[in-house]
Order: C-alpha cells, then sequence, then structure tokens
C-alpha cells in the first residue's frame, strides 16, 4: 500500500500544480477504496447515506491525511464520496507522516490536508497566510508505552531512551513540554530516538527490538494486541495537563485549507465540513463502533477491524470549529510558542489564521 501511496504522489508532483483550485467535475468522480472498505460499506449505512444523494457542488477536493486518528474521523467520508452519496467529489490521499506531503501542502497541490496542529501555524507563517485552519479533529492521544514495568512518573524517564515518532510535529512538541515542565531536559536527562513512522515504531515494540516509546492510538492498541508484555505507562494528556495547569488543551490534530480554494469555493468547503462532521459523528457514535471498525480496517488504516474497534473510543476524534476550535488551538499554540518559537513556525499565528464563517 506504501508503495502505491508513494506512486500517486509522485504522479501529483508531475502534474504540476494544476489541484491547487479544486476541478470542476461531477460530485460522483470520487476516490477509489480498498474492495474490503466497499464490501463493509453495506454495514456502515447511516441515515445521511440512505437518503438521495445531496445536490452536487460540482467541485472535487483533493484532500490529505494521516493514517491514524485524523483518517479514522474520515472513512465514512470516504466511503460515502465512493458511493457518490457526497456534495463534492473527493481524492483522498493517506500518508504515514506528515512530512510527506508538507511540501504538496506549500506547493497549494493539496485542496485539504489533516495534519498536526502545530504544523498549522507553521504552515500558516511558511505561506503568509495562504493556509487557514478550519477545524480541530483529535485531541490528546499520545501514550508513553514500555516494555516491562518501571516507568510510573515522568522522573522515572531520567536517563532513559525513548523511541517517539513525529519529529518536527506535535508529538515532539508536547514530549517535550512535559519534560521540561518536569525538570528534564531532552538530549541530556532523557534521550528520544526518532523514527520516520508510527507503523515502524509499533513494529519495533510489538517485536520486542524496542522497550519504551511514545505513540499516539490507535497504534498503541496495535501494540498491545501484538505483544502482551508492553503495557500503557503514562498518558501524555494527563501529564500535559498538570504541566499547562489550564493554559492550554493538547489538541493534537486539526484541518487546513488552502485560502485560495476557500475564496474560490465556499460552498464546497461548508459542504465539506457539513460531510466531515457527519463522517466523525458516525465514527465517534459508539452505536456505529463494528461498522466503522470494518470501514477503518477497509482503508489500510490499522491492520484489522478489531484492532480498530479496541483503539476507537480512545482516538480522541472530534470535530471542532469556529470559536470553539480557536479558543482550543490558540490556547494551545500560544503554550508551544512559549516553550519553543519554532514549534509553531517563529511567529505565533494571528487571528486570520482561524476560518471563522
Amino acid at each position: 500500500m506504501r508503495k502505491l501511496i508513494s506512486l500517486f504522489l509522485a504522479l501529483t508532483l508531475a502534474l504540476s500544480l494544476g489541484a491547487c483550485s479544486g476541478g470542476e467535475t461531477p460530485a460522483t468522480s470520487s476516490t477509489s477504496l480498498p474492495a474490503a472498505s466497499q464490501e463493509s460499506s453495506s454495514q456502515a449505512e447511516s441515515a445521511s447515506s440512505q437518503e438521495a444523494a445531496p445536490e452536487a457542488t460540482g467541485v472535487t477536493m483533493k484532500v490529505a491525511a494521516l493514517r491514524g486518528p485524523t483518517a479514522m474521523g474520515m472513512v465514512k467520508l470516504m466511503d460515502d464520496a465512493a458511493q457518490g452519496a457526497t456534495a463534492n467529489g473527493y481524492e483522498f490521499t493517506l500518508a504515514g507522516s506528515a512530512d510527506e506531503i508538507l511540501g504538496q501542502i506549500i506547493q497549494g497541490e493539496f485542496d485539504v490536508a489533516a495534519v498536526p496542529t502545530n504544523l498549522a501555524a507553521t504552515l500558516y507563517n511558511r505561506t503568509e497566510g495562504q493556509v487557514k485552519l478550519l477545524a480541530l479533529n483529535t485531541l490528546g492521544v499520545l501514550y508513553i508505552v514500555e516494555q516491562g514495568d518501571t516507568i510510573q512518573s515522568v522522573e522515572d524517564l531520567r536517563g532513559r531512551t525513548i523511541y517517539a515518532t513525529g519529529k518536527g510535529s506535535t508529538p515532539e512538541y508536547a514530549l517535550n513540554y512535559v519534560l521540561t515542565q518536569n525538570g528534564l531536559t531532552p538530549g541530556a536527562d532523557v534521550t528520544v530516538e526518532y523514527r520516520s513512522e508510527h507503523a515502524e515504531l509499533a513494529a519495533l515494540l510489538s517485536q520486542g527490538q524496542a522497550d519504551l516509546a511514545l505513540l499516539p492510538q490507535p497504534f498503541v492498541s496495535t501494540v498491545l494486541a501484538q505483544n502482551s508484555n508492553v503495557r500503557v505507562a503514562l498518558d501524555l494528556t494527563e501529564e500535559w495537563d498538570k504541566a499547562a495547569q489550564g493554559a492550554g488543551q493538547l489538541t493534537m490534530g486539526c484541518v487546513v485549507v488552502q485560502d485560495a480554494f476557500l475564496q474560490e469555493h465556499p460552498e464546497a468547503v461548508e459542504a465539506f465540513l457539513a460531510e466531515y462532521k457527519a463522517s466523525v459523528d458516525f465514527v465517534t457514535d459508539p452505536a456505529n463502533l463494528d461498522a466503522a471498525a470494518e470501514l477503518i480496517a477497509g482503508q489500510e488504516i490499522v491492520a484489522s477491524a478489531e484492532i480498530a474497534k479496541a483503539a476507537l473510543p480512545q482516538c480522541g476524534i472530534v470535530f471542532l470549529t469556529g470559536q470553539e476550535m480557536k479558543d482550543a488551538a490558540s490556547g494551545f499554540l500560544s503554550v508551544l510558542y512559549e516553550a519553543d518559537p519554532q514549534s509553531v513556525g517563529g511567529t505565533l499565528p494571528d487571528d486570520n489564521l482561524y476560518y471563522i464563517p
């Protein structure tokens, strides 16, 4: 699957910047889904998909998401798009890490992208305001897991090596903040070894080749299912809350939009927000747990529906927009900025970062 995604990304780049404005195509021109996902769609019927397809906007949006909670919250939207039951047409790209899609977002090759929250601020600064924050989609989902029973507090990390992912994005800065607020200096008191993808690190833990790691859901559930000697030692969200003392909520993931696309197709953006919210509502409804897990496994976001079912309730999937989004994100970004200005691209973004209709 990774090779297919890489090939798709390379082809997209070769076609230059034609994706920036979103093509005028029928709403039924949607991304193709893996066969397993199409088969499971009959199990994932919701009220919205049982009704007639919504009025088409005539716009196809190019959407990028990361494997994990951001993509998990979109799976119903992906399935609805494949069935022609959405107002917009959609072309979805799933990536293993933000690094894989960062350059293409900057170049405007994706109309919408789900990325780490701090990266939204960095993109806003690097593009001089051409990327805006649409919604928050993931709260804290980071955990420190270990093979053994030696870590009971942040102080117990002193002198240890933690394997992690997300260098240059929210996981790195959240971990550094928690460490420093507890009197530990990253790189001196605690060594952090970064890997490129969550799946790679999860495999090391599952195989017993790493004994201490920082991982998000659903990869935590994947590891726990494959290695009974691994346990959750610390919930980083809890440790963040203790350190921040109400100054800002740990918000892991968000959705950004190209401002040029927003200005040209405001109705398509509003349709996307409505359809994305419906997808999140479906995925987070306990009554839909089995069906949502099947869709997630069908998209190869996790290895199996069983793991997706175990992870979903702990994935912190939300849909926050407008002032609620701004209040949560601005507090979080302020905490990061005070700790390390480079974590938000060097400058704390102004209010124009936030899309509030």
